[in-house]
């Protein structure tokens, strides 16, 4: 489908975002298939659209659901501009839902301390959960970013590590001692392995191979319940706690969404609501009337 490689090669969207628009365009068909005779996407209007998107939000899908839905049908939309299929885009007047701001997760210093702490060093992957856990936290990786980091991502002399993120835009991120020091207790680890099939990936199983998304879901949520931590945690909370520790810390929300590989400050603005003190101590500091 035409669509599909307009997501891959000129949206550079990620396989699993190409599928969910995809089933967005998908799901666009079936309903105006109920209520049209004929279909055909040139001729679709502002009126089909928003009935369409006014059914979806009666059925029983969260308004992000809702929301990222809306964003697939407007690429689907954008791409029929890029391809002459239509002069008009029918769906610039509609509206994403209200999602809300929902704060993330987030874990302590010392929480993730116990975590680490947590970790039995004596079974074989022991220095690799630990290692995973510190460069996910040190570095503020999502998921995907850190099963495929590569050996040759990181430039030790330098201090930085490359990140190869969302839309395959790359980043250079700053790696502390701490996690190096637990790659390379981790490596001495990786080097005893029988088979190693992925030999430029940095975190592999027992197979040799690069770690999955799942796995390493499991790995971080067996490590805090083996540290007591009750709190509904995933990776995305390591990133989460290293983007506000960072911001509590006085960081520059600039170089925190560089870190992160935000392409929006907004997107960063949430950590200054996790820590309401920075934006009071930003705006005593800055703001002509703030001081009597």
């Amino acid at each position: 489908m035409g669509f599909g490689r307009y997501l891959r090669i000129e949206r550079s969207l990620s396989p699993n975002s190409v599928e969910a628009y995809l089933n967005d365009v998908r799901k666009l068909h079936e309903y105006i298939s109920k209520h049209k005779e004929e279909i055909n996407p040139a001729d679709l209007t502002y009126a089909d659209l928003s009935d369409f998107i006014m059914f979806i939000a009666g059925s029983d899908d969260a308004p992000r659901t809702q929301a990222r839905l809306v964003s697939g049908i407007r690429s689907f939309c954008r791409y029929m501009l890029t391809e002459n299929i239509i002069t008009e885009d029918p769906s610039v007047l509609i509206e994403s839902p209200r999602t809300g701001m929902k704060l993330p997760e987030v874990l302590s210093v010392a929480e993730i301390d116990r975590m680490v702490n947590s970790i039995d060093l004596s079974t074989p992957e022991g220095h690799r959960n630990r290692a995973i856990i510190e460069t996910m936290y040190g570095c503020g990786l999502r998921v995907s970013e850190l099963v495929s980091m590569r050996l040759t991502d990181i430039h030790r002399k330098e201090g930085f590590v490359s990140v190869t993120g969302k839309g395959n835009k790359q980043r250079l991120v700053p790696l502390g001692s701490v996690a190096l020091k637990e790659i390379d207790n981790y490596m001495q680890r990786r080097m005893t392995l029988p088979v190693i099939t992925d030999v430029n990936i940095l975190f592999l199983n027992r197979r040799g191979k690069r770690l999955t998304r799942v796995m390493v879901f499991k790995i971080i949520r067996s490590t805090a319940a083996a540290a007591g931590i009750k709190k509904k945690i995933s990776p995305h909370t390591l990133r989460h706690s290293f983007a506000t520790h960072l911001v509590e810390g006085g960081a520059d929300l600039r170089a925190v969404q560089e870190m992160l590989g935000h392409e929006s400050i907004t997107t960063t603005e949430i950590y200054t609501h996790l820590d309401r003190s920075y934006l009071r101590d930003t705006m005593m500091m800055y703001h002509p009337r703030a001081k009597h």
